[in-house]
């Protein structure tokens, strides 16, 4: 228990605050000492953080793509132009025909799809919905139910199966790792393997792959057709909408008569005969009495209650839906492509159209609404079958339906051209030989059958792409030096202390921040590991290259240009003399190439080039301040000032404890002074009542 001054009159809160004040210097102190920890550890990563993007520049300088820039002129950009890669050689090519462009095959359907004598097919709605507006009386529609199912093998070889009861085995898609492959249904012959890209499907639904082709972690997708699919559904409080997983949803009108909505033990069905007059939408009766329920929506599959049931209801749906399936398949350069589809009834022919453009199959389809047909394009030009058909279509919808069984592919063809002499081919217009891309723009003969000049490719050295490469690594080394330097050499002010808490509330936040600004600064200066980095990376610049490839070339930096600049106070910046290295580029590209890069499995530090060496460097100077300073991720006891960080809060727990107790005592003297001042106060005042009497 704590007394006040009741006594005594006197401020004893004041009295212990004060003492305590001059007590907790020792702590003040120590706060602002990790303060400074913090900041000099701070001041660490900043620089680390400097030296890491750098070293990004290094990783540059130490590709060949920095040095081999390669430009190609060409002599007619009419006909033909082309880029290089820094895998090109110095050379030049000469194009003296161009036969023939390669070109993609092509197959436009067999006319209009829709009925000539009726209402034109809306390609946003679905198909079985507008059957009867079709030119084709073919009926492509079958009923089941579209199962879709994902496989991920664990292991090497697994075997894999589907639903084992699959009812249309025709009807089946499967891809693996997003590639279709081709289902077999039938079993091989005696010696005949599977392909890899064929799977055979077996009549319980298991699935065999050619050898090696499923592997840890493949996946495997499937879509194939059950005889019917069966629902439960759960209702919110109130609710009267059934929202079922497919659409095209079949009547009971067939003999199979499946569809059936079960709500606790009623059981309900429609027929096409109860149309409500709203387009495929049919009132759902019960099965005994023949009442009313609600209203299904065949092509979204949506059920509308007229009155919502108890929640604790079962509901459960059994239906089919309507289904089609065809095939595209192409040929490409990597071989055949499959592609199997199979397509709900409610769905719209732009819908099928994306089905197949997504499918990976290089082949794209097409509907123009104005012309009312269809097209398929290879997405690759070339002729990859021999002058066979390029494109196969399979279905009754594709063939009949979309009308493509009659039509004729134009197939695709091969860019014919004579190079150097040579007579080629090639399956694409742009194509690369030896680390050179070119693009055929148009036929043309310079042969002595032809009237036209060939067209010659020169390929050279970029100089102006690897001066800039340079140029901007020199820049990027320059920030670095003026970063490193200036913290190096930052003015310390040792009147400034970090802030305590008492002072700021002194304090403007203009003046909180010209404090710190200077209580921050030069907390690095003459650091060991940055004057150690700044000496090291002027060494690795001017020290000679000397390798196998420096002999007789240019070995050091003075020698293409690249200079200190005469500002000693600049801590060792480079300036470049432009046309100077311009000239040594031009020169011996290759030597330029050997002095920054070369070396790259010498071990030596004088075969070493520029770049390797400054990684190295930066990569010492990095791992003594990640020793020294950590990084975000490392915990406090990885790094030095982490440990010094931890030492300090430990001692300031420890003094932190012992004002507790200094306080605590103070408290208990002041209080013991309090009660005996009490106690000899109520003795006088009894004293003096006593006295009193006597009058």
């Amino acid at each position: 228990m704590r007394i006040s001054g009741f006594a005594s009159g006197m401020d004893i809160d004041t009295m212990v605050r004060d003492l305590m004040k001059a007590e907790s210097l020792p702590l003040q102190k120590m706060q602002k000492e990790k303060q400074v920890l913090e900041w000099k550890r701070d001041d660490y990563r900043s620089m680390n953080t400097l030296l890491l993007d750098f070293k990004d520049s290094l990783l540059n300088m130490r590709m060949t793509t920095s040095y081999r820039a390669r430009q190609v002129a060409s002599s007619n950009e009419d006909f033909i132009t082309a880029t290089a890669s820094s895998a090109a050689n110095q050379t030049s090519y000469t194009i003296s025909k161009v036969e023939q462009l390669a070109t993609a095959s092509t197959m436009v359907n067999d006319g209009k799809i829709s009925d000539p004598n009726g209402e034109k097919v809306d390609a946003t709605k679905g198909l079985f919905s507008q059957s009867d507006r079709f030119a084709a009386e073919e009926n492509p529609w079958k009923q089941g139910a579209i199962e879709k199912k994902s496989l991920t093998a664990s292991t090497i070889g697994q075997e894999l199966s589907l639903d084992p009861n699959i009812t249309d085995k025709e009807a089946v898609s499967i891809k693996v790792n997003g590639k279709g492959f081709e289902v077999l249904t039938s079993s091989l012959a005696p010696g005949e393997e599977l392909a890899d890209n064929q799977v055979l499907l077996g009549d319980n639904g298991e699935l065999t792959f050619a050898a090696g082709v499923i592997q840890k972690g493949t996946k495997v997708s499937a879509e194939y057709i059950v005889n019917s699919k069966t629902e439960s559904h759960t209702l919110a409080e109130g609710g009267k909408t059934i929202q079922l997983s497919a659409g095209s949803i079949v009547s009971n009108d067939d003999t199979n008569n499946i569809f059936n909505l079960k709500i606790g033990s009623d059981n309900y069905g429609f027929s096409t005969s109860d149309s409500t007059g709203n387009d495929n939408e049919y009132y759902l009766k019960n099965k005994n009495d023949g009442t009313t329920l609600g209203v299904i929506n065949t092509e979204t599959g949506k059920i509308t209650l007229d009155n919502p049931v108890d929640q604790e209801t079962s509901i459960e749906t059994t239906y089919q839906q309507n289904y089609t399936h065809f095939s595209v398949n192409a040929h490409a350069e990597d071989g055949k492509q499959f592609g199997d589809f199979i397509i709900a009834g409610n769905e719209s022919i732009n819908q099928v159209v994306s089905e197949v453009n997504k499918a990976n199959i290089g082949v794209a389809m097409l509907y123009d609404s104005f012309s009312d047909q269809l097209t398929l394009r290879r997405t690759e030009t070339g002729n990859f079958n021999e002058g066979a058909a390029q494109i196969e279509t399979n279905g009754t919808l594709i063939n009949d339906i979309f009308n493509f069984g009659g039509a004729t592919e134009d197939i695709g063809q091969n860019a014919k051209f004579i190079i150097n002499g040579l007579e080629t081919e090639r399956y694409s217009n742009t194509f690369d030989i030896e680390g050179v891309t070119f693009n055929l723009k148009q036929t043309f003969d310079a042969t002595d059958t032809g009237t036209d000049q060939p067209v010659s490719l020169n390929i050279s050295n970029d100089s102006e792409t690897v001066f800039e490469n340079i140029k901007e690594f020199v820049e990027t080394y320059n920030t670095l030096i003026d970063a490193v330097n200036g913290k190096v050499t930052e003015t310390f002010y040792r009147d400034y202390d970090p802030l305590t808490d008492e002072q700021r509330e002194s304090l403007t936040e203009k003046q909180q921040e010209d404090w710190e600004e200077r209580a921050k600064s030069g907390l690095l200066r003459n650091d060991a590991i940055l004057r150690d980095v700044l000496s090291s990376m002027r060494t690795d610049f001017y020290s000679p290259v000397d390798n196998d490839q420096s002999v007789g070339a240019f070995n050091q930096l003075a020698a293409i240009g690249i200079t200190t600049t005469k500002d000693y106070m600049s801590g060792g910046k480079l300036e470049i003399n432009e046309a100077k290295l311009k000239e040594a580029i031009e020169q011996d590209p290759d030597s330029v190439e050997n002095l920054f890069r070369g070396g790259e499995d010498g071990d030596t530090f004088g075969e070493k080039g520029i770049a390797r060496r400054l990684t190295d460097t930066v990569d010492a100077a990095m791992n003594k301040i990640y020793e020294r300073a950590g990084r975000a991720s490392y915990s406090t006891h990885q790094y030095t000032l982490g440990r010094n960080l931890d030492d300090m809060d430990k001692q300031i727990e420890r003094f932190e404890d012992r004002l507790t107790q200094i306080e605590d005592r103070y408290w208990r003297q002041f209080t013991a002074m309090e009660q005996a001042i009490a106690k000899y106060n109520n003795q006088s005042s009894y004293l003096m009542q006593q006295f009193g009497g006597f009058q």
